[in-house]
């Protein structure tokens, strides 16, 4: 008798549990959502991140505050994220970097940061090529001029990046290698560091999304030379893509927004409907295509296949990369 009583008094309390469980998922969120974005402030993450945080807190009924991490090109927020607790109350806005730092660290023989099974994807807002500028005060008018002085200057010209093996890294990385040429690679902590040492006269070129540069660009301090994507840019329609000009290399600078892997299917939901109606709010819209990019967007199946896709390419690039200093 005195064991089918504390039986009875276990089932009771897996049932009370479960409930409480259960009416709390359904009553998310009831406190402030931080959304971590793994670069310092001026780059793509925080161009996307800021209007995105501020629209779904207006659906969710509560903050959604940025909290901005760098380091590691990215590395070391994104594997705060992964590892943070399951509850919906950290988020992060991710680059497509993400899928290219665990296979960079098998390159460099290293333990993960993360690993990507480690995170559940719950929306894609932005793809963007990423766009080759320099200074305006550069003598480089051209890409055919700027890669000239490249190649009869091995070494000589330097370009910055949020990190290794980052979103401005990788595609750099590309046109060295589909050119045989040789530049610089002077990392940074994340692509508003990177922009304000191009600004200064610290480094002379660099590869980022629209959304970093677009205000530049506009007030005649940075030109745009060229392009990774497939054909002209709404933003920068007078700039060619690297296809256009002979050098057969695309890359796309995606921002997404992850949980970690085990964020109850019922708050997932309510973070999915939030980002789509994030995607589809006039005033999100409005900034995001004030910073230079649009909406994008993909909902969690979709995205979740192109992150597997994109994982798949990056892991053969990254591969052929190889090491990097």
């Amino acid at each position: 008798m005195t064991r089918r009583i504390a039986l009875l008094k276990t089932w009771a309390l897996v049932a009370a549990t479960s409930a409480l469980t259960a009416f709390a998922q359904e009553d998310y969120p009831t406190r402030p959502i931080t959304m971590l974005v793994p670069f310092p402030p001026g780059g793509v993450a925080d161009a996307v991140g800021r209007p995105v945080a501020e629209a779904m807190g207006r659906y969710l009924k509560q903050s959604v505050v940025v909290e901005n991490k760098g380091g590691a090109g990215g590395g070391i927020g994104m594997a705060q994220v992964a590892k943070s607790k399951p509850d919906g109350y950290t988020m992060l806005m991710a680059l497509s970097s993400l899928v290219v730092l665990p296979e960079a660290d098998k390159v460099l023989k290293r333990a993960p940061m993360f690993q990507l099974d480690q995170l559940k994807p719950i929306a894609r807002f932005s793809a963007d090529p990423t766009v080759l500028v320099v200074n305006a005060d550069s003598p480089w008018k051209t890409y055919a001029e700027f890669m000239a002085y490249v190649k009869s200057n091995p070494a000589k010209v330097s370009f910055g990046s949020s990190g290794n093996y980052g979103t401005m890294h990788v595609p750099m990385e590309q046109l060295k290698v589909a050119t045989s040429s040789h530049m610089l690679h002077v990392p940074y902590t994340g692509a508003g560091p990177a922009v304000m040492a191009l600004l200064s006269g610290q480094i002379e070129a660099l590869s980022t999304g629209p959304a970093s540069v677009a205000q530049q660009i506009k007030a005649g301090k940075l030109r745009a030379l060229a392009h990774w994507g497939e054909g002209r840019l709404a933003a920068l329609p007078d700039v060619p893509s690297l296809k256009e000009l002979g050098v057969s290399i695309t890359y796309a600078q995606w921002s997404g927004l992850f949980v970690p892997a085990n964020t109850p299917t019922a708050v997932v939901d309510k973070l999915r409907q939030a980002a789509k109606f994030a995607a589809s709010d006039a005033r999100a819209n409005q900034a995001m295509v004030a910073a230079g990019t649009s909406f994008m967007f993909q909902d969690m199946p979709e995205f979740e296949r192109y992150v597997q896709t994109d994982a798949k390419d990056m892991a053969g690039l990254v591969q052929r990369i190889g090491k990097v200093d």
